[in-house]
């Protein structure tokens, strides 16, 4: 018996000089940030992980007007500092040292794996090497052709809209817009979510979503050991099967395509890329090699998942705020129509191309202040390997650091006014921008910034320029309340319920 608790105390003393020596050093500088008040080893996990989705955006806004522009948080034995301080974000974000991603990204590894998102280093420099070709304007151009025949079909679909005059949600309206788009840009193939709304991929991608929130915040998820035995476990295997799966198949089907000489690598040269042959994400990805060595099958569905997920759930979030703005302000969509109208035309059978998009000036405004108010991605992160002193602050190896784009849009520090949406603050000539760049950070910035910000914006160009032109979009009848939850991407508790009326032609 002696034997036994002298054994259970050299243990517990083994374990405690094990911890002490792993957190001590995170310890010694998190004492000298300040941050709410947690519990022993949970730390702030209560007060954040206890709180619903939409509770969770406020709790942060509370402790940001508590604590200032940036501070401490435990959840569990992992240190987070939240930051909405631009100067700090500029020196976190244009550093060539701070690549690594928080450990928030490890929550959607079993889905995107190391992709150009989670990875980082020599493999990231490589992929990113690989992948920046894809958004060639040339391979721009025809995914114009994509998001103009799928946004054909968006308009079409809400035909019935239209005529019944009642209130509806277009968010979901919208996912399976981008859903389309990007399963044709991405993989070369068609799934027709928008003439099949039952999709088991946008289903499998939400329960992602939700499972990636509850690891963020919620002790016994956040552990993989205590994942392990949790319903997020189970959501999460039952998801990733209907994602890889469907994957997984598109590319075995391609690599068939490929080998019988579909497409080749002689069909294109540096200065006709694309050209030939409509090419997709996939085909340049099949075609890359990495050190003389073509990518193996996980390493193309990484990259794949990866831009399935950042074209899909982002673009949608986007364009469905933007929807909402537009009703809610009928100047700014009447000066969108005419400028629409006056380089489009009035011919709604006409194919717009990006050299039209490019054109369409205003918009690029109502979509830079929909991002401000609305950013797709309201929170990013890094993860420090070493202690770092940035703007005098240091901050210690293994502690996260969380940017929250969506709190620096809103902060009167930073834009006059900052509930009030006013595209023109983002003209040339008072560029909030370019006064302030680190202050409006919707697609990341610096050496990680967002590689598909074209793509997306001429997305959501294409989709909303066609909208216009067929429907005037109204506010529904049942105002709705503006509650956000933050998950992978930005979203609203009740959706974005809008009216929609046809043109007089």
């Amino acid at each position: 018996m002696l034997i036994l608790l002298a054994s259970v105390v050299v243990l517990s003393i083994g374990l405690a000089v094990y911890f002490y020596q792993q957190f001590a050093n995170r310890l010694h500088y998190a004492a000298k940030i300040g941050g709410p008040k947690g519990y022993p080893l949970l730390g702030n996990s209560i007060q954040y992980g206890t709180k619903s989705p939409v509770e969770f955006l406020q709790e942060v806004q509370k402790t940001n007007e508590q604590c200032g522009k940036f501070y401490r948080l435990w959840i569990g034995p992992d240190l987070i500092f939240p930051i909405t301080d631009a100067k700090l974000v500029e020196a976190i974000l244009s550093s060539q040292k701070l690549l690594d991603k928080s450990v928030q990204y490890d929550f959607i590894r079993p889905w995107l794996g190391n992709g150009l998102l989670t990875s980082t280093g020599r493999k990231w420099h490589s992929r990113r090497k690989i992948i920046t070709p894809t958004f060639h304007f040339k391979i721009l151009e025809q995914f114009v052709e994509i998001f103009d025949q799928q946004s054909n079909i968006f308009v079409g679909q809400l035909k019935s809209k239209a005529q019944s005059g009642e209130d509806f949600d277009v968010f979901p309206v919208v996912t399976l817009c981008a859903l389309d788009v990007i399963c044709e840009s991405a993989m070369g193939t068609k799934v027709n979510a928008q003439l099949n709304s039952d999709s088991k991929y946008v289903r499998a991608v939400k329960d992602m979503a939700t499972v990636a929130m509850a690891r963020s915040f919620k002790a016994f998820a956040r552990f993989n050991f205590t994942f392990y035995f949790t319903p997020y476990r189970r959501m999460q295997d039952k998801a990733l099967k209907v994602l890889h799966d469907y994957t997984d198949s598109v590319i075995r089907s391609r690599r068939l395509e490929l080998a019988k000489g579909a497409f080749t690598k002689s069909d294109e040269n540096e200065n006709d890329v694309g050209i030939r042959k409509k090419v997709a994400f996939l085909d340049m990805l099949l075609q890359a090699t990495v050190d003389g060595r073509p990518l193996d099958d996980l390493e193309v569905r990484e990259e794949v998942d990866t831009f399935m997920f950042e074209g899909h759930d982002t673009t949608t979030s986007a364009i469905s705020f933007l929807i909402g703005i537009l009703a809610k302000h009928p100047d700014v969509q009447q000066k969108v129509y005419d400028e629409v109208r006056n380089v489009i035309g009035d011919d709604l059978n006409v194919s717009v191309t990006l050299s039209m998009l490019n054109q369409l000036n205003y918009l690029d405004l109502v979509i830079k202040e929909t991002l401000r108010l609305y950013p797709s991605v309201p929170i990013y992160g890094r993860m420090l390997l070493e202690n770092q002193e940035i703007n005098g602050t240091v901050f210690p190896a293994g502690s996260n650091l969380a940017i929250f784009p969506y709190f620096m849009g809103r902060d009167p520090e930073y834009f006059e006014n900052p509930l009030e949406f006013r595209p023109e603050r983002f003209a040339v000539e008072t560029s909030a921008e370019k006064a302030n760049p680190y202050r409006y950070v919707p697609f990341s910035a610096g050496p990680r910034n967002c590689i598909g910000q074209k793509f997306a914006v001429a997305e959501i160009k294409s989709l909303i320029s066609k909208l216009v032109r067929h429907y005037e979009v109204l506010p529904p009848k049942q105002p709705n309340s503006e509650r956000m939850i933050a998950e992978l991407v930005l979203r609203p508790e009740g959706g974005v319920p809008v009216r929609i009326r046809s043109r007089v032609r």
